[in-house]
């Protein structure tokens, strides 16, 4: 009887995982097959690039420059017992171009964004503003969903990039003033090891990221019911959904991108 219900556990929840991945593709289909479709609202994606580029730099910033710092000290502290001190400046800027900036830089996103974009529909929602837009002869999606989405894959790899910069140069100011590098041979060592594919990757990286995030935030605000508490159950299942995805999806691509 015990294992019964066990069974009947596990095929609940088979059930209601396999229900809310064919929403999440039906889900994406109605966006795709929208997406140049006209009318195309500039504005609202501009004021989308706004809202979840420009005030997500300070954080997202912040965080390159610390992660700069501190894996320029645990670097340094790590290749110090194998006397390998010259391949800090590679280890750096390959670590922070291919997988930290991009990273970091959607985990940051997620937390910040994902959730508000949830909340935002998702409140939307259950005031039922968004079945206005249909009275209005609106599309919600062509209206709220699409020109964030459209943001966030746009904006997250300008971000990524000046976050690679920072985290460098973070990097560099620990190995110059802390640690004792020569400034010169830092930045030649950095030079010569940085490649094109490097950023690339990174950017390429981003992009996805980019729009998982809002995808995931406008999926889970859309199907926001059962009220205010409703509201806050759909910003935590984006942020964790998104975050989890990120990680999947950098191990995807890194695989796709770098091993032969």
């Amino acid at each position: 009887m015990i294992t019964l219900k066990y069974v009947q556990m596990l095929g609940i929840i088979t059930l209601n995982f396999l229900e809310g991945i064919g929403k999440l593709v039906i889900f994406l289909f109605n966006i795709l097959s929208k997406l140049f479709i006209a009318p195309v609202y500039v504005k609202k994606i501009f004021h989308q690039l706004v809202i979840i580029g420009f005030y997500s730099l300070p954080v997202i910033g912040l965080t390159a420059i610390f992660t700069g710092a501190v894996l320029a000290l645990q670097t340094y502290t790590g290749f110090s017992r194998m006397h390998a001190e010259s391949s800090i400046a590679s280890v750096i800027v390959i670590s922070i171009t291919r997988e930290l900036g991009p990273v970091l830089a959607g985990l940051m996103l997620a937390g910040r964004v994902a959730g508000s974009v949830a909340a935002e529909i998702g409140a939307m929602k259950i005031s039922e503003q968004v079945d206005a837009l249909y009275t209005l002869n609106t599309d919600p999606i062509k209206f709220l969903i699409i020109p964030k989405i459209i943001a966030g894959t746009i904006v997250l790899p300008i971000l990524v990039l000046v976050s690679d910069i920072i985290g460098i140069f973070g990097g560099y100011l620990i190995a110059i003033y802390k640690i004792g590098f020569e400034y010169h041979s830092y930045i030649n060592s950095t030079i010569k090891f940085l490649e094109y594919q490097d950023v690339i990757s990174g950017l390429i990286k981003a992009a996805v990221f980019g729009f998982i995030v809002t995808f995931i935030g406008c999926f889970y605000g859309f199907r926001t019911s059962g009220g205010a508490s409703g509201v806050g159950i759909s910003a935590t299942q984006a942020v964790v959904t998104s975050s989890i995805l990120i990680l999947l999806s950098n191990y995807i691509i890194t695989g796709l991108l770098f091993v032969k």
